[in-house]
C-alpha cells in the first residue's frame, strides 16, 4: 500500500515507460472515452466538482483505467491510496481502511483507495470492502479487465457505479502517439524523429485499441533504431514491425472477448456460415483457448441447432472432439476445422431442443404424472401381485414393430420434427403413426 502522491513524486522519473510519462495530466490531455468523460457526462461531472463516489472502472487493457485513477488523484481533494490485488492480500486491505478511518478521524478527509486488478481478489478479499465502502471511507475506485458481473461479487457492484471504458479507435491511438512525439517535456519531443502518417495507423492498428501497446512500440523503436548521420531516427514501416512484434489477439478466457468470441463462433455455425465460423475458430485457436472446449461447443450446437436434420452432425462432432483431445494442438485444428464445416453447412432444426425445453418446462410447472402400471418396472419378486407391468404390449410383435399403447397418462406432443433434411422421413412416420 502506498500514498499516490508520494509515489508519483518518486516513481515517475526519465526511466519510467513512455506510457507512464505520457498520462494526462488533466481531462483536456485525456485521449478517448468520450461516453463516460466527455462534457456534461456524469463521471465528468464527478471529477470536475471533486464528488466521486466508488466506481469501478472496466474494459480492455491500455484504455485508460490506471491513467484515469491518477488523473482523479490530481485533481482531488481526497487522501489517495493504491493497492494492486496481485500482490495485495486481506491484512494489507484491512490496514489501508484502518488507515481511512484514522485519517478521517484526524483531518475530516475521506481516502481514494485504487485497486488495481480489483477481479483478483477473492470473495473472502471483497466481502472486506463492504461495511466500510457503503459506508463511504474509504471511497473505492477499482480497475478490472473482467466483466465485474461475473468477477465481482452483487453486493460491492451495487455499492459502485460501473464505467466501461472502449477500446481505443484508431484516430485516438494516432492521437495519443503525436501527442507523445511532441512533448519534449515527458515525451519523445527531444529526439528528431521521422515517421510517416502510414506508420502512425499501421501501430495504431497493430495495437489493437491498446494505448500502452503502442506507445511502447513507439519508445522501443525510437530509442533502439540506430540514428542517420544528421541525428534523425528514421522510424519506418520496418522499424514499426519489429518494434510492435505480433499483434496481440484480444482474447482472454475469462474476459467479455472470450464469450463474445464462442458467441459468435456458435451464432456463424447456427447461421449455416461456415466461413465465419472458421474464423472464430482460428481466432480462439490462436488465442490460445483449449481445443476442448471449443469442441465441446460444436458437440452442442450439433445436437441442439442441427438436430435430426442430419444426426451424422453429433456424430462427426463427438468425433472431432475425441480426435483433438487424442493429438492435441497444432493437428487438432484440423479436426475441428472438419467438424465446424460440417455443422455449419448441414440442414438445421431446433425440434429436438424445443421438445426437452418444453418438457423439463412441463414436469417444473405442473403436475408430475405418475407412470401407467403396464409400464412399471415388472423386473423384481413382487411386481406381479402390484399389478406392474399386467397389460404391457411388447411392440416387436406386432406388425411394423409397432402397437398402439399408452405411454403417458396424458397425451402430450413435445418433438415436432420439421421437413428439413433427414427429419422430414422422420416427420413423415411419426405422422403416420400419430394418425393412427
Amino acid at each position: 500500500m502506498s500514498d499516490l502522491f508520494e509515489s508519483r513524486k518518486n516513481n515517475l522519473s526519465k526511466h519510467s515507460p513512455l506510457a507512464v510519462r505520457m498520462r494526462p495530466r488533466d481531462l483536456n490531455e485525456f485521449v478517448g472515452q468520450e461516453h463516460v468523460l466527455g462534457e456534461g457526462k456524469l463521471l465528468r461531472r464527478a471529477i470536475d466538482s471533486d464528488k466521486i463516489a466508488s466506481l469501478i472502472l472496466y474494459g480492455p487493457p491500455g484504455t485508460g483505467k490506471t491513467a484515469l485513477a491518477h488523473l482523479i488523484a490530481a485533481v482531488t481533494k481526497a487522501r489517495f491510496y493504491e493497492i494492486n490485488a496481485v500482490t495485495s492480500n486481506a491484512q494489507e486491505l484491512r490496514g489501508a481502511i484502518k488507515s481511512a478511518k484514522e485519517h478521517d478521524k484526524a483531518s475530516g478527509k475521506k481516502t481514494i483507495l485504487f485497486i488495481d486488478e480489483l477481479h483478483r481478489f477473492n470473495k473472502a478479499q471483497q466481502d472486506i470492502l463492504m461495511p466500510d465502502v457503503e459506508s463511504g471511507n474509504p471511497v473505492l475506485i477499482g480497475a478490472t479487465t473482467h466483466n465485474p458481473f461475473f468477477s465481482l461479487i452483487s453486493p460491492l457492484i451495487s455499492r459502485s457505479i460501473v464505467f466501461e471504458l472502449k477500446r481505443l479507435s484508431k484516430e485516438e491511438i494516432i492521437t495519443i502517439l503525436k501527442n507523445a512525439l511532441k512533448d519534449k517535456e515527458r515525451g519523445l519531443g527531444k529526439i528528431p524523429i521521422k515517421i510517416d502518417d502510414k506508420v502512425l495507423l499501421f501501430l495504431a492498428d497493430a495495437s489493437g485499441g491498446d494505448a500502452r501497446k503502442a506507445l511502447s512500440a513507439l519508445e522501443i523503436g525510437a530509442l533502439t533504431t540506430k540514428p542517420l548521420k544528421d541525428g534523425t531516427v528514421d522510424f519506418d514501416i520496418k522499424v514499426a514491425e519489429e518494434s510492435i512484434q505480433k499483434k496481440a489477439v484480444l482474447y482472454d478466457g475469462d474476459e467479455d472477448a472470450h464469450y463474445d468470441t464462442i458467441s459468435a463462433f456458435i451464432k456463424s455455425m447456427r447461421g449455416s456460415d461456415p466461413d465465419a465460423a472458421l474464423y472464430w475458430l482460428a481466432k480462439m485457436l490462436y488465442a490460445g483457448e483449449d481445443p476442448r472446449f471449443i469442441a465441446r461447443r460444436i458437440v452442442i450446437c450439433a445436437a441442439e441447432d442441427v438436430g435430426n436434420a442430419d444426426p451424422q452432425a453429433l456424430i462427426v462432432a463427438n468425433a472431432a472432439f475425441q480426435v483433438a483431445d487424442f493429438v492435441g494442438m497444432p493437428e487438432a485444428k484440423i479436426p475441428l476445422a472438419q467438424a465446424v464445416c460440417y455443422v455449419a453447412s448441414a440442414p438445421k432444426s431446433n425440434a429436438a431442443y424445443l421438445g426437452i425445453e418444453k418438457a423439463m418446462k412441463d414436469v417444473e410447472e405442473h403436475r408430475t404424472m405418475e407412470v401407467p402400471d403396464h409400464l412399471k418396472d415388472a423386473h423384481y419378486k413382487g411386481a406381479k401381485k402390484l399389478g406392474h407391468g399386467q397389460g404391457y404390449k411388447y411392440s416387436h410383435e406386432y406388425k411394423d414393430h409397432y402397437v398402439e399403447q399408452e405411454y403417458i397418462p396424458e397425451k402430450k406432443i413435445y418433438y415436432e420434427p420439421t421437413d428439413i433434411g433427414y427429419e422430414k422421413t422422420i416427420k413423415d412416420r411419426l405422422d403416420k403413426l400419430r394418425k393412427k
